[in-house]
């Protein structure tokens, strides 16, 4: 898969607002732009996403700052969120990949791995997160 690549000093919340924010601990290394998911196994502890089992796949949010194991993190659950200048393709739905915190767009989701919808790009440099977690594996 070809994961969007994430400029993770420009990620912040869109200046127009509309947004819903979400926080937790980190569960090892966050990098800013990676969707997070919430580990039942680590106490809740966010750690990034990865599409290879249901899980893991089931985003959270995107992270808005990095942070290490332990630490506070915030992130994005819905709304418009800047990952970076030139990243995205307008209106393109972009999704978790099989890459730990990695975005995908849909031409790039591998058969065999777990769906989740992350947001449609509504500008080259804005996603607007809508996350919906399928649970179930694509078979394309």
């Amino acid at each position: 898969m070809a994961d969007v690549t994430i400029t993770a000093a420009q990620v912040q919340p869109s200046t127009t607002g509309g947004w819903t924010l979400g926080q937790g601990i980190a569960g090892g290394t966050i990098t800013a732009g990676q969707p997070l998911y919430a580990d039942s196994t680590d106490g809740g502890k966010l750690k990034p996403t990865d599409a290879d089992a249901a899980a893991t796949a089931a985003a959270r949010g995107i992270a808005l700052s990095n942070a290490a194991d332990d630490q506070p993190i915030r992130y994005l659950v819905s709304g418009p969120i800047i990952l970076g200048v030139g990243n995205l393709v307008r209106g393109r739905s972009y999704f978790v990949s099989a890459t730990a915190g990695g975005i995908c767009r849909e031409t790039d989701v591998g058969s065999g791995v777990y769906t989740t919808i992350l947001g449609l790009a509504t500008t080259t440099s804005q996603l607007d997160v809508q996350i919906q977690s399928s649970g179930v594996t694509n078979s394309a």
